[in-house]
């Protein structure tokens, strides 16, 4: 599946988080990550979420998809990672 994920964690746990969702998807803008995933992945990286994250304070939220191609995506302004460099 394609999903894009976003966070909103406290300043304490914010560098814990970006390596973690680093190594499932890729990084778009800031809090902001998205990429293809497993399902098994996914429950993966949510298990690891949860003990990153103080589930009073922080969140993380994913929007999904069967596939990228049904996404339409439209940047404006400054793309901050461009996914077409890779080879």
């Amino acid at each position: 599946m394609y999903i894009i994920a976003v966070y909103d964690i406290g300043e304490k746990r914010v560098a814990k988080m970006l390596k973690l969702m680093r190594k499932y998807l890729n990084w778009i803008q800031n809090s902001v990550f998205e990429g293809e995933i497993s399902d098994v992945k996914l429950k993966e990286l949510i298990l690891k979420a949860k003990t990153i994250m103080d589930e009073e304070y922080d969140s993380l939220i994913f929007f999904k998809s069967r596939e990228e191609r049904w996404l339409e995506k439209q940047i404006i302004g400054k793309e901050r990672n461009n996914l077409d460099m890779f080879l």
